[in-house]
């Protein structure tokens, strides 16, 4: 990693601060695929909104030069959006049992630099301080292996994810509204549920 890259870790209320730039940088790494996001940044600081209601957030930033480049979010799932609590519901997993890893964005140039493990070591240490989270959690947007929108190059996440012990999870899906970097309106989007164990990986 390095040494003009900083690491910044900010909890509950004092998130709030950070919501219009981590609101920008969401929709310029989200325009890309797969999410294809065509960035709406008003209603990014109202999702935002919610970090900073909950007195166990968690925001992890990544600064080069005093200039964000990267963010990291996670909260208990009793404090996410009723959407992202549906599928724990249907399996019969206690919402207090789940810490929500809602996102990682990283700027491409400062990629491959081990600041994607550093989100996670993060996130999941916060999740084991905060007593009785028994899984970590988040949820990727669902592509097509033909999609033509795949760029050539464009490497998955999922050895990552699985490399750190996150299983997906095909049956436990939320569906969000989005609209698309092209489109004119707004589209259902579906994403599936990764889980981590908190218990088996002590």
């Amino acid at each position: 990693m390095t040494s003009d890259v900083q690491v910044l870790v900010r909890r509950g209320p004092d998130i709030a601060e950070w919501f219009d730039t981590v609101a920008h940088l969401r929709a310029k790494v989200f325009r890309s695929f797969p999410y294809l996001y065509e960035g709406d940044i008003e209603y990014e600081k109202h999702y935002l909104s919610m970090y900073a209601r909950s007195a166990d957030s968690l925001l992890v930033l990544v600064l080069a030069d005093d200039v964000v480049v990267g963010a990291s979010t996670g909260l208990p799932l009793g404090d996410t959006e009723p959407a992202f609590q549906v599928p724990f519901a249907d399996r019969g997993i206690p919402m207090e049992a789940v810490f929500y890893c809602g996102e990682s964005v990283l700027l491409p140039a400062f990629r491959g630099l081990g600041l994607g493990h550093r989100f996670f070591d993060e996130r999941e240490a916060h999740a084991r301080s905060l007593g009785g989270m028994q899984w970590t959690s988040f949820a990727s947007v669902d592509r097509a292996d033909d999609d033509p929108r795949r760029p050539s190059n464009y490497r998955s996440n999922d050895a990552f994810w699985t490399r750190r012990g996150y299983v997906r999870q095909s049956d436990m899906k939320v569906t969000l509204p989005w609209k698309e970097v092209g489109e004119p309106t707004e589209t259902e989007q579906t994403l599936t549920m990764w889980l981590h164990s908190l218990e088996n990986a002590k």
